[in-house]
C-alpha cells in the first residue's frame, strides 16, 4: 500500500467516524426537540385549563351573588310600648312585581340605638295569596349585624312570584327595652345564603 492509498484509507475512516458523530448529534437534537415540543404543549394545555377553570369559577361566583336591593340608606324605626296599648310596631317595605324564586336569601343590616334596643325582631314575608311566614332575629343590640336568612326558612310561602311586602315587627312581649329605636339598612334579595340569624 503506497502513501496515497494510506491517505485515502485514513480519510475514509475519518469521514466515516465524522458521519457517525453527525448522525448521533442529529438524533440527540431531534430527541431534545420532541421533549421541548411535549413540554410546550403540556404548559399550553395547563394554562388553557387553568384559565377556563378561573372563568367558570368566576361565573359561578357572580351568579351566586346576584342581588336585588329593596332599599339602601338606613331606615329608622322607633317604638314605644310604654305609652301605648298596641301590642306590635310594624315597618313594611313594598316588594315590586317580580319573581323572587330565583334568589336564595334575604339580607339586611340592623342595630339598635342608645334610646333602647329590642333584642328580638320578627321578619314577616307576605304574598298576594295571603300567605305569610315569619322568622325571628335575635341579639339586636347597639352593634351593626349583617343578617342573611335563607328563603327556605319561610316555609309557609308557596308562591315567590307574588310577594307584596317584607315587614319588621316589634312585639311588646318579646322586646328587651319597651322603648327604643332600630336602624335597618340595605334590605335585599341575594343569590347566596349563609344563615347568620338565630330563630326563636
Amino acid at each position: 500500500m503506497n502513501r496515497e492509498e494510506i491517505y485515502d484509507h485514513l480519510a475514509q475512516v475519518y469521514l466515516g467516524k465524522r458521519k457517525e458523530v453527525d448522525v448521533k448529534k442529529k438524533r440527540q437534537k431531534n430527541a431534545w426537540l420532541l421533549v421541548n415540543i411535549f413540554i410546550s404543549v403540556l404548559i399550553f394545555t395547563s394554562a388553557i385549563w387553568g384559565f377556563t377553570a378561573f372563568l367558570t369559577q368566576r361565573g359561578t361566583s357572580l351568579q351566586s351573588n346576584v342581588i336585588f336591593s329593596l332599599n339602601r340608606g338606613p331606615i329608622s324605626v322607633d317604638y314605644n310600648f310604654k305609652d301605648t296599648f298596641s301590642p306590635e310596631k310594624t315597618f313594611s317595605l313594598v316588594v315590586p312585581d317580580m319573581d323572587v324564586s330565583k334568589y336564595q336569601a334575604i339580607e339586611f343590616s340592623i342595630r339598635g340605638k342608645e334610646e333602647g334596643t329590642p333584642g328580638v325582631v320578627k321578619i314577616v314575608i307576605a304574598n298576594e295569596k295571603n300567605e305569610t311566614a315569619s322568622y325571628y332575629v335575635q341579639g339586636v343590640n347597639l352593634k351593626w349585624q349583617d343578617i342573611n336568612i335563607p328563603l327556605s326558612e319561610f316555609k309557609q310561602i308557596t308562591d315567590w312570584s307574588s310577594l307584596t311586602d317584607i315587614s319588621f315587627v316589634l312585639e311588646v312581649w318579646n322586646v328587651d327595652d319597651k322603648k327604643g329605636i332600630i336602624l335597618i339598612e340595605d334590605v335585599r334579595f341575594s343569590g347566596a345564603y349563609d344563615a347568620s340569624a338565630s330563630k326563636v
